[in-house]
């Protein structure tokens, strides 16, 4: 079977990111402003460093989710049923087939030919899973 991965990134994360890039581009702005008409040196240092700053920021926080982003690999659970023969009481264990329930008339019975009861239906823990 084929292990399948989903990446999901908040979108208020997202739109953090975005709304910090976009402030950061006005500080640029507003500093290129402050330097060309105004020729206030003090506010251009001022926005530019606000604006390499929030520029920095939002990349860096845009690498973070893009690298940590959750990998959930959805990994199918082993479902084991029981039968049990009503005369011999010969027991099987095989894998869970689509349509067993407790109780439900299986397969014959390989020693005695009579019918078999399917007596139970469990999942198979991994070791080491609490339970």
């Amino acid at each position: 079977m084929e292990e399948k991965s989903t990446k999901r990134v908040s979108l208020i994360s997202i739109a953090i990111i975005f709304m910090a890039l976009a402030l950061s581009l006005v500080a640029f702005n507003q500093a290129m402003y402050a330097y060309m008409t105004q020729r206030d040196v003090n506010q251009g240092n001022y926005l530019l460093m606000m604006g390499v700053i929030g520029l920095s920021l939002s990349a860096y926080m845009l690498f973070q989710t893009r690298s940590r982003m959750p990998r959930f690999i959805f990994e199918p659970q082993r479902v084991s049923t029981t039968t049990s023969c009503k005369k011999c009481g010969f027991k099987n264990v095989r894998d869970f087939q689509r349509g067993d329930y407790i109780f439900k008339e299986a397969e014959a019975c390989p020693k005695c030919s009579e019918g078999m009861m399917i007596t139970s239906i469990y999942r198979e823990k991994k070791p080491g899973e609490e339970e």
